[in-house]
């Protein structure tokens, strides 16, 4: 029974010392498409998964497509039956790196570095790089990123009957939140 313990504890202790992954269920994506004079084209889903390796700059984030919100329910309906087809293609992923990542520098004061990855949408992937800012907030990681999408480079058809009231590029803001885990 001793050694169980002992083991129980070792093991406790040892997940608490090495455990450098910083995480949230609860982070932010936001997608704009607008064209001026046009019908505002936006959708927010504030339950995304986001992880974090702080010992080696490992970044993962997963986004169910169904939990978009937007201002109009048949905007809605439209986005996951007509373009992204979300009961066929249910969630999009990013998975990369942040280059030149040292989590000891990670200060109040907003730090901006390379991060590259494959971004999956729509069943298609793609390997990008953008700009992504940190700062760390009362023992948090806060995280922002900006990246350009055209919807045609992952298979997303636009009828041409609206092609004219969608953006070309896509904004796609994330916002993340990350503690320990």
């Amino acid at each position: 029974m001793k050694k169980i313990i002992i083991v129980a504890l070792c093991f406790l202790i040892g997940n608490i010392v090495f455990s450098q992954k910083m995480m949230t269920r609860g982070g932010e994506v936001r997608f704009e498409a607008s064209m001026p004079a046009f019908e505002e084209i936006a959708g927010t889903n504030s339950n995304v998964s986001c992880i974090l390796d702080e010992s080696n700059g490992d970044f993962v984030a997963l986004v169910l497509v169904k939990a978009f919100k937007f201002k109009s329910p048949l905007m809605e309906e439209h986005f996951n039956e007509n373009y992204m087809e979300s009961s066929k293609f249910p969630k999009s992923t990013f998975k990369g790196k942040i280059s030149n990542f040292d989590a000891k520098k990670i200060s109040s004061t907003k730090s901006s570095y390379d991060l590259e990855g494959d971004l999956t949408i729509h069943g298609v992937t793609k390997r990008i790089k953008t700009k992504i800012g940190l700062v760390l907030n009362g023992g948090k990681i806060i995280v922002s990123s900006l990246i350009l999408v055209k919807p045609q480079d992952y298979n997303v058809e636009i009828p041409n009957l609206v092609k004219g009231k969608i953006a070309e590029n896509a904004k796609v803001t994330m916002n993340f939140v990350l503690e320990s885990n």
